[in-house]
């Protein structure tokens, strides 16, 4: 055992055992902070650990880059608490509104302002608020709202409720993005009747919050709610076009008008937390498919986490998006090719099996998350995905060809989009038929305890499979 510990291994799993350290480190920030000089401890352990590049080198390199990790995270969070003592009073406050803001059934609207500013003073993180009265707000405005300063939850380091809007600052040209998104969305309504042509512009665009309350309601109870949001999936299905329409003619050029997809499309979502994730996995992975190479999905993900939390340390201490992002692509990249494998032997999937392999392994991996986060099950999410999925990339087809009738001929977009709207209305239909069976969902809050035996069960299933099929998941590659 100690041989085997001490032979050489490659410096990729030193960067993977490094960066998982360094994710758990700034977690653990929220318990325990630590100073600067175990920062520089840190630091020179890892250095000596790169230099020695042994296999119990991995797990020396996660302790030093945890503390290293623990340290930042502390650094982040002392900046992020400077609104605590102002908990319980009335304040003024400035921020830019970073994503859609989401419209409720009562018709009031919350928002996500970063880039605060308070009396004259920049303050790191973002806040939740929401509006006394209904307002004209879009993404990329800079609103200044007055109200009472409550804690805040998850990634947000204060909430406002009810608060008043003092000034509304509409740059110009603003978030171009989305502006673009709202031109062309526009166009689509030209020829597809609600609420079809909002459910298409969702998967074009992950604009959920133009989703009318109902049917967004029953997406979530039949468990489609990750097709409609600005996701990975969403991504890796244009780029996977893009790649297979242009591969045939040059390397380059398929590489190139994937990575202008790739920018565009995160352009048009604006930067979430689960796009900048999913544009990074995607982006690392197109690259190293141009050079003919792979990255290990224990090497990928853990090096996307680190670089995500480096950049917005909140994500880690409790933003769900990035963890189901995270936990979803885990399943996409590592429980989805063994299953194919295990199940199909080793032949290479077609589309379709490999969309409905991706769809149930990322459910069966982000199943924990969601029990614990909401408490319910759904019971037809795999149904209504294998009903459904498999359409989303013909209905995203659809719906840009009625988007580009419907900016240059106007007057034959009617018909273009009738296609469009036949197969948008099977999906609301396939929907809100399942989310209506009244055992669709069911209240698991008290199977919490269950957790921790599932996700062994799942992670012996998944060594259990590949040390039946041998699989190499290096091979794995998720533009491919």
């Amino acid at each position: 055992m100690l041989t085997w510990l001490s032979g050489k291994t490659h410096v990729s799993w030193l960067i993977a055992g490094g960066c998982s350290g360094l994710v758990i480190g700034v977690w653990l920030a929220l318990y325990v902070s630590i100073g600067g000089v175990w920062a520089l401890c840190g630091m020179a352990a890892v250095v000596a650990m790169f230099v020695l590049r042994t296999r119990y080198s991995v797990a020396v390199a996660g302790v030093a880059f945890g503390m290293v990790g623990c340290w930042y995270g502390s650094a982040s969070l002392s900046d992020a608490q400077r609104l605590s003592p102002l908990v319980g009073e009335v304040v003024t406050i400035t921020g830019t509104v970073r994503e859609d803001p989401s419209l409720s059934g009562d018709g009031s609207i919350s928002l996500q302002l970063h880039k605060l500013r308070l009396g004259g003073y920049d303050v790191s993180g973002a806040i939740w608020v929401s509006l006394a009265r209904k307002e004209t707000i879009v993404r990329g405005d800079e609103v200044t709202v007055d109200g009472e300063l409550t804690a805040g939850f998850g990634n947000f380091v204060g909430t406002m409720h009810r608060a008043s809007v003092r000034e509304i600052v509409r740059p110009i040209p603003g978030d171009v993005g989305r502006v673009v998104r709202d031109w062309f969305a526009e166009a689509v309504r030209l020829g597809i009747p609600e609420p079809q042509a909002s459910l298409g512009i969702g998967f074009l665009t992950g604009q959920k919050s133009a989703l009318p309350e109902d049917l967004s309601e029953q997406l979530r109870i039949a468990g489609l709610t990750h097709i409609v949001v600005a996701s990975g999936y969403n991504l890796t299905i244009l780029v996977r076009l893009a790649r297979r329409l242009f591969s045939k003619h040059s390397r380059f050029l398929a590489t190139s008008s994937s990575m202008a997809m790739i920018v565009s499309f995160i352009a048009v979502t604006g930067l979430s937390p689960s796009m900048t994730r999913a544009g990074l996995v995607s982006g690392l992975s197109l690259v190293a498919a141009n050079y003919g190479r792979s990255v290990h999905p224990f090497v990928l993900l853990p090096f996307i986490a680190a670089i995500t939390v480096l950049w917005q340390p909140s994500f880690v201490w409790g933003d769900l998006g990035w963890q189901l992002s995270m936990t979803a692509f885990a399943g996409v990249m590592i429980v989805a090719p063994l299953m194919q494998a295990y199940f199909f032997g080793p032949s290479p999937p077609g589309l379709l099996r490999q969309i409905l392999g991706e769809t149930v392994a990322a459910h069966l991996v982000t199943l924990p998350l969601i029990v614990l986060s909401f408490g319910t099950i759904s019971h037809v999410a795999i149904i209504a995905n294998l009903m459904i999925v498999p359409l989303v990339p013909l209905a995203m087809l659809l719906t840009f060809v009625v988007g580009i009738v419907g900016l240059v001929a106007p007057a034959i977009v009617s018909l273009v989009g009738l296609p469009a709207s036949w197969l948008l209305a099977y999906m609301t239909s396939v929907a809100g038929f399942l989310a209506e069976l009244p055992w669709a969902q069911v209240d698991a809050s008290s199977l919490a305890w269950a957790v921790p035996v599932y996700v062994v069960g799942l992670v012996s299933f998944c060594w259990y499979m590949q040390r039946k099929t041998k699989f190499r998941l290096r091979e794995v590659n998720l533009v491919e």
